[in-house]
């Protein structure tokens, strides 16, 4: 290589990385605690699984992770460890039950935006290489409308926005709607209404959502489906068993696997030419 100047193979290597796609991103999201967020979010990736994507679910609740818990899955390593190093992403990615892949998250790193230089890159990287390796990625984001949370959702190609049909959920979800579009969010965003008591009351809830959005925020909020009221999901949850694998012919599997069918189309025909790594990089860096 004649000194001043890169090598050429490299650079084109380079090139060819930053032009990749890699995998379509949804960002799972609530607006308060307590309305299901991360039950649907493990479920809705077995669903995918079991329609034959390859998914990975990244427990992005650096605060509460718990999706593990939900999965009775232990892992000695989680995302503290990628982003000091100790290990790669592909090392703590596991076999989760359903068919999807797992990437457990951890506490005491809520403040990425105070990670040092040396784990800004970490992650980075972690992130990119995350994106190679499946057709959907989602992220289980704290309930709440954190600087990560923001970030995470507008850096996805879509949003999927879990609430119930209560007052104090859907004013919450609302809330986090309109922070999400005063951030610049472009990607759409799809109403998951849990724990409803019947199709036409969850209709009624996102109906009422994209209402006031539209009037007041300017956009639509799509319909991203509903899950019915079911004793069969307590019981797997204490079960530490997903619903869709303890009770697939209950009323609620059937409605996550309708979610899961619906999303996945919905992000076949959706996306940004900028991988999700960069876009993430972009807001909070």
């Amino acid at each position: 290589m004649v000194a001043g100047y890169p090598d050429q193979a490299q650079t084109l290597r380079e090139l060819a990385r930053s032009q990749r796609r890699g995998a379509k991103v949804v960002a799972v999201v609530s607006g308060k605690g307590g309305v299901g967020k991360t039950n649907v979010a493990v479920n809705v990736a077995i669903g995918l699984a079991v329609q034959g994507h390859r998914a990975i679910l990244v427990d992005a609740d650096l605060g509460l992770a718990n999706a593990d818990i939900l999965l009775d899955v232990h892992n000695p390593y989680n995302l503290s460890h990628v982003l000091s190093g100790r290990r790669q992403i592909e090392q703590i990615v596991v076999d989760a039950p359903g068919g999807f892949g797992l990437v457990s998250g951890a506490s005491g790193i809520a403040q990425v935006a105070n990670l040092s230089e040396f784990e800004r890159q970490q992650l980075v990287s972690a992130l990119d290489r995350l994106e190679d390796d499946a057709d959907l990625l989602l992220l289980d984001c704290a309930a709440g409308i954190s600087r990560n949370v923001v970030a995470m959702a507008s850096a996805a190609d879509r949003v999927l926005l879990i609430t119930t049909p209560e007052a104090p959920a859907m004013t919450d979800a609302y809330a986090t709607a309109k922070v999400l579009v005063r951030e610049g969010l472009q990607s759409p965003i799809s109403v998951v209404v849990n724990m409803t008591a019947s199709r036409s009351e969850a209709a009624q809830t996102q109906t009422r959502l994209d209402r006031v959005a539209e009037q007041f925020l300017k956009i639509r909020l799509e319909m991203g489906g509903y899950v019915l009221r079911d004793e069969h999901v307590p019981q797997a949850v204490r079960q530490r068993v997903p619903v869709v694998l303890r009770y697939p012919r209950s009323p609620a599997s059937a409605c996550l696997l309708a979610v899961a069918s619906r999303l996945a189309k919905d992000v076949s025909s959706s996306g940004r030419e900028c991988r999700f790594w960069q876009r993430v990089v972009n807001f909070l860096f």
